[in-house]
C-alpha cells in the first residue's frame, strides 16, 4: 500500500507544475496525486505536492502565508509582468537611490489591494487567464485584499532590485513588482520568482524532481 502525505519538490524553471505531479504519478506509480498552490514555468522553487488522501487536504496547503525572493527589473513593463511578455512600456531609474526603495517596500508592508496579472490561473468565463494572456488579450480583474507581513531588499544593483517578500494568499508577485516600479517612478517586470517557504515548509527541506522517492512522503 502507498504512502499518503506530502512531498516536498524544488520545481526547476520550464516545468508546470502539473509537470510535476505527472513525474511524482510515474516515479512513484500513484495515481491520486495533486498539488497545493500553483508556480508558473517561470517561477522556480517549493511545491507541495499531496500524494493519495492528502489531496483530499489541499485548502489546508494553499491557506498557508508564502514567502519569495525575486528580481524586479527596472527600465521597462511588459503585458505579463515577466520577462517573457511584451514591452508595454519604458521609464527610466535615474537617480534612483537605495534609501527610496526600502521606503517604497515599507509603504507596500500591511494591507492593500492588488489587481491580479494576467499571467494568473484565475479564470475568466472558464478560461484560465494566463492562457488569455499568451494570446493578447486583456480582460478586467477585480482589486483583491493582500497581506504582506515584510517586504526586504536583498540587493540594489540596477537595472536589478532582489527582494524577499512574506505574503499571504493570492498575493502575486508580478503585481507587486508593477507596484513598486510605479511607486518608484518607474517601470519595471519580474524576471526572476523563487519560491523559498510556504507556512512551515521551507525550500531546505525540499528534493528535486530527480532526487526524491517514496520515503520522502511526509505525515500530514
Amino acid at each position: 500500500m502507498h504512502k499518503a502525505g506530502l512531498l516536498l519538490i524544488d520545481k526547476p524553471q520550464g516545468l508546470t507544475s502539473h509537470d510535476v505531479v505527472d513525474i511524482v504519478r510515474k516515479k512513484l506509480a500513484i495515481r491520486k496525486v495533486g498539488h497545493a498552490g500553483t508556480l508558473d514555468p517561470l517561477a522556480t522553487g517549493l511545491l507541495i505536492i499531496l500524494v493519495g488522501a492528502a489531496t483530499k487536504e489541499c485548502s489546508r496547503f494553499t491557506s498557508f502565508d508564502k514567502e519569495y525572493i525575486a528580481t524586479l527589473t527596472l527600465g521597462f513593463a511588459t503585458d505579463t509582468g515577466d520577462s517573457q511578455g511584451k514591452v508595454i512600456a519604458q521609464a527610466s531609474y535615474e537617480g534612483l537611490r537605495e534609501p527610496a526603495v526600502v521606503s517604497v517596500f515599507k509603504s507596500l508592508e500591511g494591507e492593500s489591494e492588488q489587481i491580479p496579472p494576467m499571467v494568473s490561473a484565475i479564470k475568466h468565463k472558464g478560461k484560465p487567464l494566463y492562457k488569455l494572456a499568451r494570446k493578447g488579450i486583456t480582460v478586467e480583474r477585480k482589486k483583491r485584499i493582500i497581506f504582506l507581513s515584510w517586504l526586504r531588499l536583498l540587493r540594489f544593483s540596477l537595472p536589478e532590485i532582489e527582494f524577499e517578500v512574506k505574503c499571504s494568499k493570492g498575493t502575486y508577485i508580478r503585481s507587486l513588482g508593477e507596484d513598486i516600479a510605479s511607486r518608484l517612478n518607474s517601470a519595471g517586470h519580474i524576471s526572476r520568482i523563487r519560491r523559498v517557504a510556504i507556512g512551515p515548509y521551507m525550500i531546505s527541506q525540499a528534493k528535486t524532481v530527480d532526487s526524491f522517492n517514496e520515503d520522502d512522503i511526509r505525515a500530514f
